[in-house]
């Protein structure tokens, strides 16, 4: 079994409920950052600790939070010591419309991994493409580089599609199973 950490800031709860499913997939631990940036007592150790660091962030603004930017910078201790080297990473985000320009968060958290000198794990999903595709189908926003949702900005967390949610899921359990294959 492998030790998957998921660090994430939801603002409004939709990331939060993403995460979630992330972690039913992954058997993961859940480290929230707070409102204020900041992750809560032994957040750290738990990063340090983890196979795996799976990322999550709404998309605001075509980026990351103000709040995981603030953890980001943060990390700038675990990366001068090289603490994260060669675990696992992935990312995932949820934005209130349909494009949102969620594949720039994915990329500013690829690019965070890359620079703690981590590798990346994509959906390993095939988009729902096809004629008969739903919204609410398994992968429907179509992503490869990390799991990705959409969910009104009025909408309750409770009111996220189980397809988004489905595919969070079923990308925290490929993360997992990539790292119990890497751990060898």
């Amino acid at each position: 079994m492998a030790n998957v950490a998921i660090v994430f800031h939801s603002g409004f709860g939709h990331t939060r409920r993403m995460a979630e499913a992330v972690a039913a997939g992954a058997g993961a631990t859940l480290v929230a950052i707070d409102a204020e940036g900041n992750l809560p007592e032994g957040g750290w150790d738990t990063l340090k600790a983890a196979d795996a660091i799976i990322m999550g962030s709404p998309t605001y603004m075509g980026s990351v939070s103000w709040q995981f930017k603030k953890f980001a910078d943060a990390s700038s201790k675990p990366w001068f010591s090289q603490q994260w080297k060669d675990k696992l990473f992935a990312g995932f985000t949820n934005s209130a419309t349909m494009n949102g320009d969620k594949l720039s968060t994915l990329h500013y958290l690829f690019t965070l991994a890359m620079q703690h000198s981590g590798i990346w794990v994509g959906t390993g999903m095939l988009p729902s493409n096809s004629k008969a595709a739903q919204r609410n189908d398994v992968n429907y926003v179509g992503s490869f580089s990390g799991a990705m949702a959409q969910s009104p900005s009025d909408a309750s967390p409770d009111e996220m599609l189980p397809g988004d949610l489905e595919t969070a899921r079923l990308f925290g359990k490929r993360v997992a199973e990539t790292a119990v294959r890497l751990k060898g």
